[in-house]
């Protein structure tokens, strides 16, 4: 079954995002990052991808589409969801909106998976939402060297 991976970046000052949610900082070299070696052990794992709106809004529609890292079904955990999906889709690459609790966009994530894991990207919302509900396999803590 599926695992609940939960990853988060943050500055040695232990910041996420500055006030706007912009996480830039914190990737100097984003296209570099791409990549790497750990990036595409992660792609290679992940089955699926659970989001929340906010992180999901800050995506661009290009982005979104083939040059995406995660070619899988993406989940968007909200409590409003969008009344068209303006984002390019692929074959693999599909959004599902889904506004019934943390508990239900967990188990679709894990059932769209199947044997690979369920990434979690986004912010420290979602992440708390899941770590309080113990729905958690896997906490990846990246600190970037810088203020």
């Amino acid at each position: 079954m599926a695992k609940v991976i939960v990853g988060m970046t943050i500055s040695l000052d232990g910041f996420v995002a500055d006030q706007n949610g912009n996480a830039g900082r914190l990737y100097p070299d984003l296209a570099a990052l791409r990549h790497t070696a750990y990036m595409k052990d992660a792609i290679e794992q992940t089955g699926a991808v659970l989001m929340g709106r906010r992180t999901f809004e800050m995506g661009t529609p290009t982005r979104t589409s083939a040059t995406t890292n995660f070619q899988v079904p993406i989940f968007v955990l909200t409590h409003h969801p969008a009344e068209r999906c303006h984002r390019n889709k692929t074959s693999n690459l599909t959004f599902t909106f889904v506004t019934d609790g943390v508990e239900s966009a967990v188990a679709q994530a894990k059932a769209a998976a199947r044997d690979k894991a369920v990434q979690v990207v986004g912010g420290v919302s979602i992440a708390q939402q899941l770590l309080d509900g113990g729905l958690v396999d896997e906490l990846h803590v990246d600190i970037m060297p810088v203020f």
